[in-house]
């Protein structure tokens, strides 16, 4: 039997740190590479992006390799770094870096990226078990859901972003004295859950970059708490709820000036804030023959889906591949003690309502696309649907499938 009383904690971490503007960068590539193959004729099928970004003070490193239209290309088996460059750029521009050591204008940036590999393009084109894309590597891959919020994500993780996201906004729209915060921060949310329900939040921390060198940490607790307390309005904050914001003091020097970031560094932000498991791989700088990114979105989109159909109140699913292989090794489903029905069941209404081959999920969830920026920051999990495509594995329109399934 589970624990049913607890304290459970999650963080999140801002667009402006810098781990994020590594992610943010590495997936404008992503969405760069569909493009322009979208404007050159070339299949987005075809395209291939596996894109690492490393920033430090005034420096950005892109690496990796590249399934290009010939227009991004140099003819000599690397790519022309313009277009990458501008990306780069207009990535921290809107993330608002215009610091002395860190600025949009003045980064000095280097493209590395080259030609994909042939040995692994080979696997990918054509799968060895069926006339499909392959896996474009191996492992496992996780999706979970359970009914603790709105968009069926645990409690903790949801509100440590809903935080950031909130602020950002503020900041964005320079309201108040929100104008002088900086782009680079980090939240924590601990929750207290009684007969396994979140009930209410106990500790609320907060370290974010100001501008204003002079605020000391109550004035920023001054300007961030009211909209702390309206981003949780759907859970109670304790009467003893501890707080601590900024509490080594003075976050003047922030983002990549202050601590070097890296593609990918950032998974259980990027997930379930460790309510979870997961298998280890990230997402951004990937296109989606990459199953680190496609299947765990598919995870996630079927875990959901059992949810929202009742069939269960948490649900976790685990997928597994090997590279050049198009059907997943395994299917495998926990619903905690909560099923209405037997896991074995959804485990095998889950391969007849979808295609969880690397084409098959692309298919399903339209993910040829430039969709992926957006997801760099504020997770990749409980977003809504937006219209153009993007977060559709976050849709619930399996729960008809999924009841008549099993």
């Amino acid at each position: 039997m589970a624990r049913q009383s607890y304290l459970f904690t999650s963080e999140s971490v801002s667009e402006g740190h810098p781990d994020k503007v590594c992610d943010r960068i590495s997936d404008e590539i992503v969405d760069l590479m569909y493009r322009e193959a979208q404007a050159a004729g070339m299949n987005p099928w075809d395209v291939r992006t596996a894109c690492e970004t490393l920033t430090t003070t005034n420096k950005v490193v892109i690496a990796g390799e590249v399934r290009a239209p010939e227009n991004l290309m140099d003819g000599a088996g690397g790519v022309n770094p313009d277009k990458f460059v501008s990306v780069a750029r207009d990535a921290i521009k809107d993330i608002g870096y215009e610091q002395d050591g860190f600025h949009w204008q003045t980064a000095d940036i280097d493209v590395l990226l080259h030609g994909q590999s042939a040995d692994i393009a080979q696997g990918v084109d054509k799968a060895s078990d069926a006339n499909a894309e392959g896996a474009g590597d191996q492992g496992i891959m996780f999706g979970y859901a359970c009914r603790e919020t709105p968009s069926l994500m645990p409690a903790p993780i949801y509100y440590s972003h809903k935080i950031l996201q909130d602020l950002a906004s503020a900041r964005h729209a320079k309201a108040g004295d929100a104008a002088l915060l900086g782009p680079d921060a980090k939240s924590q949310v601990t929750v207290r859950y009684r007969n396994a329900e979140a009930v209410e939040i106990t500790s609320i921390v907060l370290s974010t970059q100001h501008l204003d060198a002079g605020w000391d940490s109550a004035k920023v607790r001054e300007v961030v708490e009211p909209y702390i307390r309206q981003s949780v309005t759907e859970l109670a904050i304790a009467e003893d709820c501890v707080w601590h914001v900024n509490p080594t003091g003075k976050f003047v020097i922030g983002g990549p000036d202050g601590d070097a970031g890296l593609t990918g560094r950032k998974i259980i932000v990027d997930t379930y804030g460790g309510a979870a498991p997961h298998g280890g791989g990230a997402f951004s700088g990937k296109d989606t023959t990459k199953v680190d990114r496609s299947a765990a979105y598919a995870a996630r989109y079927l875990a959901k889906n059992v949810v929202a159909a009742e069939l269960a109140d948490r649900c976790t699913i685990q997928l597994s591949y090997a590279i050049g292989v198009a059907s997943p090794l395994s299917v495998y489903v926990d619903l905690h003690d909560t099923g209405k029905v037997q896991e074995e069941a959804v485990e095998m209404a889950i391969r007849e309502v979808m295609d969880l081959s690397p084409s098959g999920i692309r298919r399903t969830l339209d993910l040829n696309k430039p969709i992926y920026a957006r997801t760099a920051a504020y997770g990749h999990f409980g977003r809504d649907p937006d219209a153009d495509g993007g977060f559709s594995w976050e849709k619930t329109d399996l729960v008809d499938a999924l009841k008549n399934a099993v």
